[in-house]
């Protein structure tokens, strides 16, 4: 205690004693806790929140990774992100946790033609739509009577399977302050043009309203508003930036400036020049408000330049090193770290414990469930998840497809929201020649939905040197038995090489060739299913009417063949290739058996019999261009005696084939003839320009009837062909020569034959 005097004062030895205690405790204070004294003297200053404002622009915005590679040297830490259109995308990725290095390699691994197409693979398609594919140069939707005009040239699907598939690491998150840099994008509301800025949502989708150029995709739906590119109303968000908590704010411009009438020469850059109008003047007011602006030379690129994407990032890197210098003052290279995500993991996949979908009307769940090839209560990868909605996409019906991915359980919900197409009825068009068929215009008419609920009807008339035609009737029911009903007209009046009677007309005669009159009328009714999920299994019943007549011969019967026939089928088929013509990957098998049951017996020859065949094939592509394609396929018969006008025929390349017939190089059309036949074959294909190939192609094949029976099939080939050839892929489908020979053959022979077959 300190001693006092009457009148309340410290004595001065009080006072020397206070004094002295107090530098003790002072002394002892930083004795004992010298970070106390540290932490007092070297306190850093308060390091300003920087804010990263990235503009739309299309394929301009690859700028943007340049940009980030730069700021990532300079040791540049973003604390915010706001982005517009391609902007979104790349902002949208590096808020969600990828470095510029990363990004940079994701859009130059993505086909941006095929992301501008909203490209299905032909693997994701059903045989049916396959073949619709590959019959149809120009489909003209109808609705109400007048021509349906698309909304847009891509869904956006293909680019929205692959930001859901990049976003795995963030899929739960629905607040974008929670993401690993705060994120805010913009898009516009079509139908009030206003802006509608999304802190809040699912990423992916909001990434892909932000970027929904109009004309190029479609209106992106959220919350019960139609959103396009937010270009369209504020193409440089700083405000949100800035309100996000910004203290200063880096921003990279990489829109258009107005051009004059000099380069507005096409329909994209006029898009642009108007909806720039309003950007122009609103980006002087922006300018202003940004403390490090960045403006990339890239004048000479277009919104639509993607393959030109690693030059335009070049130009990025070099307008950031520009202001290298003011970057300096906000970031630290030596404490930096690039974030890193892992984006590939094979690991990464869904736990489906539940399949939401909006009501439908026109459709059924199960076929849609049947489309997407996955159900509840199963794990998926990505790929599975996209395969699964090309799928649904391939089939035309839907003209919007969107999804997310909600948390549930233990797993995941995917919530689906589909629309319907209002185009029920289609009018296509198609053109072909070859050496068989001659010349024929394609002429299709589908209606879907005309009885039921999934079914579709198509009819094609083929106009031309030989009439024929094609009725489709189908019912899909995904998952469950679909049925369908097939009838057709096949007809060709040509010279051949075959008398139908295994040589003994051409003895006896003393010709070598006939003129014939090929007629084949053919019903089909069936039903098949999706086996094991890859696999399309199918049986069903037929009557079939064949007619085969001449002119050539002189005093003899001139119809060799005018009967009615019943069978029963079945079938197994399976189909991974990409192209059907040009295939650069995957493989085919398709194997089938017909019971003939019933004949009307022209002939009288008709004894009950059945014909087993089957073929597969694989295409491997080398050295990226060179492609190598094995096929190998075989047929018998079993039972009775055989038809001889249902035998295995071979000869010729670039026709439709129908019942036995086959190509096969080095013989003219319909050449050889058996019940019984082996063939293989083998070709390289080389793409040496894009969508030009040459070919060679060599093919052996043993034909004979009993072949198996015998053993025969097992000798020495008795029939080899090869063929030279060009190929070019077009909208009509390929056009293709082949010059073709064989040793056994005196002559050679030289096809032509244009666009798809039928």
């Amino acid at each position: 205690m300190l001693l006092k005097t009457k009148e309340n004062h410290y004595t001065p030895q009080a006072i020397n004693v206070f004094q002295k205690g107090f530098v003790v405790a002072v002394f002892l204070i930083v004795l004992l806790f010298p970070q106390f004294h540290f932490a007092q003297t070297t306190e850093t200053p308060h390091r300003p929140k920087i804010g990263l404002v990235l503009s739309g622009g299309g394929a301009k915005g690859f700028a943007h990774i340049g940009v980030l590679k730069v700021l990532e040297e300079a040791g540049i830490k973003v604390d915010y992100i706001g982005g517009t259109s391609m902007g979104a995308v790349v902002g949208g990725l590096y808020a969600s946790g990828y470095n510029a290095t990363q990004i940079d390699s994701i859009f130059k691994n993505t086909n941006f033609d095929e992301l501008l197409k909203d490209y299905t693979p032909r693997d994701s398609k059903s045989f049916y739509e396959k073949h619709n594919d590959e019959l149809y140069a120009i489909s003209l939707p109808f609705n109400h009577f007048s021509v349906g005009v698309p909304i847009a040239l891509s869904k956006g699907l293909y680019n929205y399977n692959l930001l859901i598939r990049l976003t795995h690491n963030v899929r739960y998150i629905r607040d974008f302050n929670q993401l690993p840099i705060p994120f805010v994008c913009v898009a516009t509301d079509i139908e009030t043009g206003k802006e509608v800025v999304m802190h809040n949502g699912f990423l992916p989708q909001a990434m892909l309203a932000s970027s929904a150029f109009p004309t190029l995709f479609s209106p992106v739906e959220i919350d019960g508003k139609v959103l396009i590119d937010g270009g369209v109303s504020n193409n440089y968000p700083i405000d949100e930036v800035k309100k996000m908590g910004a203290d200063i704010i880096i921003g990279v411009d990489v829109q258009d400036d107005l051009k004059d009438r000099s380069l507005l020469k096409e329909a994209t850059k006029i898009l642009v020049q108007v909806s720039n109008l309003q950007m122009i003047d609103k980006m002087r007011e922006n300018v202003s408000k940004t403390d490090i602006y960045i403006k990339p030379n890239i004048t000479k690129y277009s919104v639509i330049s993607f393959a030109e994407g690693q030059d335009i990032i070049k130009k990025g890197v070099e307008s950031a090193e520009l202001v290298r210098a003011k970057l300096a003052k906000y970031g630290d290279p030596k404490t930096f770290t690039a974030q890193h995500i892992k984006y590939e993991s094979k690991n990464d996949s869904i736990k489906i414990n539940k399949i939401s979908i909006n009501d439908v009307t026109d459709y059924t769940r199960a076929y849609i469930i049947g489309k997407l090839g996955f159900q509840a209560g199963h794990t998926i990868s990505y790929r599975d998840l996209k395969k699964g909605m090309n799928k649904l996409n391939a089939t035309q019906n839907f003209s919007g497809i969107n999804y997310t991915i909600e948390k549930s359980g233990d797993g995941e919900e995917i919530n689906m929201k589909v629309k319907e197409s209002e185009n029920k009825t289609f009018l296509k068009f198609g053109l072909h020649y070859d050496g068989l068929y001659k010349s024929a215009i394609l002429v299709n008419l589908t209606q879907k939905k005309s009885l039921f609920k999934n079914d579709v009807l198509s009819l094609d008339l083929a106009l031309g040197d030989n009439f024929r035609y094609n009725l489709d009737y189908y019912i899909d029911n995904g998952f469950y038995f679909s049925f369908g009903f097939k009838s057709r007209l096949n007809r060709f009046n040509r010279n051949v090489a075959n008398d139908f009677s295994h040589g003994t007309l051409f003895a006896q005669t003393g010709i070598s060739t006939l003129n014939i009159d090929y007629l084949d009328f053919t019903n089909q009714a069936y039903l098949q299913t999706i086996f094991a999920q890859k696999f399309l299994i199918g049986a069903g019943i037929e009557f079939k009417h064949m007619k085969i007549s001449t002119n050539t011969l002189v005093n003899q019967a001139s119809i060799f063949e005018n009967s009615d026939y019943a069978s029963v089928f079945g079938y197994l088929k399976y189909d991974s290739f990409d192209n059907k013509y040009f295939p650069k990957k995957g493989w085919f098998f398709n194997g089938d058996m017909q019971s003939y049951l019933y004949s009307s017996n022209y002939t009288n020859q008709f004894d009950r019999y059945s014909i087993v065949k089957g073929e597969a094939g694989i295409a491997r592509t080398f050295f990226k261009r060179a492609t190598l394609k094995l096929t190998s396929e075989a047929g018998f018969s079993v039972g009775g005696r055989s038809i001889s006008f249902l035998d295995f025929v071979l000869g010729g390349y670039g026709y439709n084939t129908i019942n036995n017939f086959k190509h096969f190089y080095g013989y003219d059309f319909v050449s050889i003839a058996a019940d019984s036949y082996i063939k293989s074959a083998g070709t390289i294909d080389v793409e040496f320009y894009k969508k030009n190939h040459v070919n060679f192609t060599a093919n052996y094949a043993n034909a004979q009837d009993n072949l198996f029976g015998s053993g025969n099939w097992l000798s020495t080939p008795r029939y080899s062909g090869y063929a030279l050839g060009y190929g070019l892929e077009t909208v009509l489908g390929p056009v293709e020569i082949k010059y073709s020979w064989s040793p056994e053959q005196s002559k050679s022979f030289v096809w032509f034959s244009i666009g798809f077959w039928f």
